[in-house]
């Protein structure tokens, strides 16, 4: 017979313990979401002169936790020269951020500069020089 040990899970090993942090974390469970859904406009906005059609503004969601998740590859220059980044945002500007945040802010701007300027954004002319 096999002597084998049964080993808290990591669930338990680093749950909250502070009786009043467990009750707020129960009351936001049982709570309505405080991000109301999406209403639409009652008026649609008007077209862009150029024909172009104009797509809602997409802004960087920041420090959330997040549902979806992608994989990127970089070239190790890419990787070094976002981590280069990430150090100067921190020396530099005194923003702690780590690389994902610098991702989804990049996406962020790069759709909206596309929704604003359509092919003279950078992204896409970027895009179709490669």
């Amino acid at each position: 017979m096999p002597r084998r040990v049964g080993l808290p899970g990591a669930s338990e090993l680093f749950r909250t313990t502070d009786a009043d942090v467990i009750a707020r974390e129960a009351d936001a469970a049982r709570a309505p979401s405080a991000v109301p859904d999406a209403v639409p406009d009652a008026r649609p906005e008007p077209a862009p002169a150029d024909g172009r059609r104009r797509r809602n503004a997409v802004s960087h969601s920041g420090r959330v936790r997040h549902d979806e998740k992608i994989t990127v590859y970089v070239s190790s220059e890419e990787l070094l020269a976002l981590e280069h980044l990430r150090l100067d945002l921190r020396g530099e500007h005194g923003i702690a951020v780590d690389r994902g945040r610098i991702v989804r802010a990049a996406i962020a701007s790069a759709l909206a500069e596309v929704t604003d300027r359509g092919a003279d954004a950078d992204v896409v002319q970027r895009l179709l020089e490669s």
